[in-house]
């Protein structure tokens, strides 16, 4: 299907769900937008690289770039329905506002779908990030209303991985949140955790002994600041002995790199590598 009558079928669709005339799937010069209250969502993909041969690239990752929107006042009726504070109860015991959260991200994640379609060649897999919020206010069935959409986009659950930040915050949610993964993998969808930081080592740990993550990934510049190599390898290396693969991202500079391919990172991604990619490219070589 067309990426044209794919944006207006998640239009129609949308206006269904939400008994609305709202379109908020927008397409211009070939790029989709989605907008969600008085924002205006759209995608950055960055290829992510086999570290030992950079300009190899084996999917890509979705980022969110947000902006304001010039006609937000025309629809603050549905913004009233659809947009609600990200936060949690004052008991701090369970999550709220889940429905505005689930929206957001359902709109988030169907973007950067439509994006990944919108390429010249798409390849590989996809990785898309997912609030854990969204995963503990799905209360069974995780994933089956997007592969809905990825089957309409002509994928497969398989070309798509799932990626939550692992953070304090929800760490007295760890339960749900590994049966919300876990539900997901059930379907198919393959399983990233991210770790911003590594100091808490044993719920790392245990992340990875209960699912198995089919990617772990951390970031170059957090590790900066860390120095705790011998502990960052330990984690690579437990994820490795269950069939994973680990991804460093944020890789600006050499020394970054040179930590990758000395720690045995599986994939690289960062501004480092499109310097290399150009150069190599425009010397007549191929990926």
């Amino acid at each position: 299907m067309p990426l044209e009558d794919l944006v207006e079928y998640f239009n129609d669709r949308f206006g269904q769900e939400h008994r609305c005339s709202f379109s908020p799937f927008i397409m211009e010069a070939g790029k989709v937008s989605g907008l969600f209250g008085q924002i205006r969502i759209s995608s950055d993909l960055v290829p992510l690289r086999q570290a030992l041969k950079p300009t190899v690239v084996i999917g890509y990752g979705a980022q969110i770039r947000v902006d304001t929107y010039k006609n937000q006042h025309l629809y603050s009726n549905v913004v009233n329905n659809l947009l609600t504070d990200n936060l949690l109860t004052d008991n701090r015991s369970q999550p709220t506002d889940f429905e505005s959260i689930i929206n957001f991200d359902r709109l988030c994640r169907t973007v950067h779908m439509l994006n990944y379609l919108s390429l010249t060649r798409p390849q590989g897999i996809l990785f898309l990030e997912v609030d854990p919020l969204h995963i503990l206010g799905i209360k069974q069935d995780h994933g089956a209303y997007f592969e809905e959409v990825i089957s309409q986009c002509g994928l497969q659950t398989g070309n798509i991985v799932i990626v939550m930040t692992v953070n304090n915050l929800y760490g007295q949610y760890y339960q749900g949140l590994v049966r919300g993964l876990d539900n997901y993998r059930r379907r198919g969808y393959r399983i990233a955790l991210k770790f911003d930081y590594l100091n808490q080592e044993s719920r790392a740990v245990d992340y990875v002994l209960n699912l198995s993550p089919d990617y772990i990934s951390l970031s170059a510049r957090n590790l900066d600041q860390q120095c705790d190599h011998a502990m960052l390898a330990k984690l690579k290396g437990l994820v490795a002995s269950k069939g994973g693969q680990s991804i460093l991202q944020q890789v600006d500079h050499k020394e970054s790199d040179s930590l990758a391919r000395n720690i045995g990172f599986d994939l690289v991604e960062g501004g480092y590598y499109r310097a290399i990619a150009f150069d190599f490219l425009a010397a007549g070589h191929s990926s």
